[in-house]
């Protein structure tokens, strides 16, 4: 009888995950605060929409080269551990093996089952300093492109989170735009009086809800 192959999907694009996240929380946050600010202080959207803008394109660079310089960090890190391990198999093999031994007994290994083991490892030296490096240390080898990976993936996340927040400013001058076109008048007065109607209608639910709150 044909048995069905036993395949694993298991989840393995964490990293990616965390960098979309960490970019589109700070997109949203920093150019939706900008944005409220001068919803204030101004009522046209076309410097809303400017200066959000100009927010997400400095801070997209900002969070992306964050991005690069910490995952290489982390590969520079891993490197300087790894070439520890390297010597100290070299210098104190006896310690490293005694290492290796408890790691095994953590999981429950038997003794007479460990020995032959560890004799293993120690004729397979980067087997054995890949070991340590996950199990010792709790380090995976990172991946050579994760630093450029990492830096597109944040601030791609940051102008993608960055303009939600910008887009009822973004509508306003478009349909502003839209409606000077087909009314005959001049599209950026048009859209320029859309913008100061819709601002001022803002403001004043916003300040109707203060007052009844």
């Amino acid at each position: 009888m044909p048995q069905t192959p036993h395949v694993e999907r298991h989840f393995t694009a964490s990293d990616i995950v965390r960098d979309v996240v960490i970019g589109m929380s700070d997109g949203l946050t920093v150019p939706f605060a900008l944005a409220a600010g001068l919803s204030g202080a101004v009522q046209e959207a076309g410097i809303i929409v400017t200066a959000g803008l100009a927010e997400i394109a400095a801070g997209s660079i900002a969070m992306g080269l964050g991005g690069y310089l910490a995952a290489k960090s982390d590969a520079e890190h891993y490197r300087a551990e790894e070439r520890r391990e390297q010597q100290e198999i070299r210098e104190i093999p006896r310690e490293e093996m005694k290492e290796v031994a408890d790691i095994f007994r953590q999981y429950g290994v038997a003794d007479e089952h460990i020995a032959p083991v560890v004799e293993a490892m120690t004729h397979q030296p980067k087997q054995w300093v890949d070991f340590m490096m996950r199990f010792e240390l709790g380090l995976e080898r990172p991946d050579p492109r994760r630093a450029r990976t990492s830096a597109a993936m944040i601030a791609s996340a940051y102008v993608v989170g960055g303009l939600i927040p910008l887009a009822p400013y973004m509508l306003i001058l478009v349909f502003g735009l839209i409606k000077g076109r087909y009314t005959g008048a001049r599209p950026m007065k048009s859209a320029l009086q859309t913008t100061i109607t819709g601002g001022l209608a803002a403001t004043a639910a916003f300040l109707i809800a203060k007052a009844i709150t």
